[in-house]
């Protein structure tokens, strides 16, 4: 180990990796239980339950992709990007994903689901969870 990095800790690598990579704040949650309206006599959303807000990026895993159907024709299919967050629980598929700050106003308020549950590794900093978008929008009014 060279001097210079002798003293660097986990916590300190985290804390750049916070400030440096995940500068974006993100929510995830999930459907709330559901509430029975008496008006309607249905059962209807609950409010939805947020399980982190903090720090977070999104990073595209790549471009559109080509995957063959089971009939064995070809069609275009955009590949899921990946999700980043320091110290977020491991989400659950199904689970929602947005950015409620950015420097690049065009991403905030966009959504992803979760697809697969967080990869989590014995010495982690950052967690990735693979998400598929669900919005996207110009910014133009429709």
């Amino acid at each position: 180990m060279s001097a210079s990095t002798e003293g660097l800790t986990l916590g300190a690598v985290s804390a750049i990796v916070e400030k440096k990579i995940l500068t974006n704040k993100i929510r995830i949650y999930r459907p709330g239980e559901p509430v029975f309206n008496p008006d309607t006599g249905q059962y209807e959303p609950g409010p939805p339950i947020t399980i982190y807000e903090g720090p977070g990026a999104i990073f595209p895993i790549g471009g559109p992709s080509v995957v063959l159907h089971l009939a064995g024709q070809a069609y275009a299919h955009d590949a899921s990007s990946g999700t980043d967050c320091l110290s977020a629980p491991v989400a659950s598929r199904e689970d929602t994903v947005t950015v409620v700050q950015a420097d690049d106003e065009s991403a905030v308020g966009r959504t992803w689901r979760v697809i697969d549950i967080g990869e989590t590794s014995t010495l982690s900093i950052v967690r990735t969870t693979w998400v598929d978008q669900n919005t996207q929008t110009t910014g133009a009014g429709v």
